[in-house]
Order: structure tokens, then sequence, then C-alpha cells
């Protein structure tokens, strides 16, 4: 192989090197540059709105009334069979706590991750009927 050829393709290689290095710099900029680190944008969504009826009174209901009945049974200490007493619950007897940290209900299933967070919810979006 000639010198004159030797330095045309290293020449070549070093252009097709640097093409290549530089549209994958590009690439890696408009990647980066179309994410957000920044929850701001969600600000502005209205959450999903959770109401007794709707969620909260079959949670309520397939979780709690084996004991929070009217009269409450098995040494529970009220009954939970209305939205007032739920509110209730929720408001001045930490509810929510207790079923985060599995102490209610005690005994069957633990309230899921979805049915708990249903609850403070409902709570922050003002005890929908």
């Amino acid at each position: 192989m000639s010198i004159k050829r030797f330095e045309s393709l290293t020449a070549t290689n070093f252009l097709m090197k640097k093409l290549c290095l530089g549209s994958m710099l590009c690439i890696l900029f408009f990647v980066t540059s179309c994410s957000s680190d920044n929850d701001d944008d969600m600000d502005g969504l209205p959450a999903t709105a959770v109401s007794y009826e709707a969620t909260i009174k079959l949670i309520i209901d397939n979780n709690c009334l084996s004991c929070h009945v009217d009269p409450p049974l098995n040494g529970a200490s009220m009954p939970l069979i209305s939205l007032e007493n739920v509110r209730e619950a929720v408001m001045n007897r930490d509810l929510i706590g207790r079923v985060s940290s599995g102490s209610m209900p005690p005994v069957g299933d633990f309230l899921t991750a979805a049915q708990i967070q249903a609850l403070k919810d409902w709570k922050s979006g003002g005890f929908q009927d």
C-alpha cells in the first residue's frame, strides 16, 4: 500500500470518527433537553377525586365491618358504618396511621397501598360524599 493511500484512509477514518462523535453529542443534547427533573409541570392538574360512596365505603365495608359495626364487636372502639363515622375516625382517631402501620385490621388482609392512598386522597380532597 502506498503512503499516499494510507494517509488518505487515515484521514477518512479520522473524519468518520469525528462525524460519529458529533452526531452522538447532538442526539444526547436533544434527548436530555427534552426531559425534566421538575414536578412543577404537574401542579396545575387536578387530582382524581375520591368520594366516600364510590371508593371509601367499599374499602371500609370489605375490611372493617367484621368488627366496626353498630354496636362494635371484638373490642372495636367505634362503628364505621357511615360517612360521618369514617370521617371522624380519619380526623380524630388516626385511622390512616393505623391502617398504614398494619395495626388495623388486626385479622385478615392488610389494606393495599392503593387503598391507603385512596383514604389519604379522600381526606386531602375534603371528605367528598
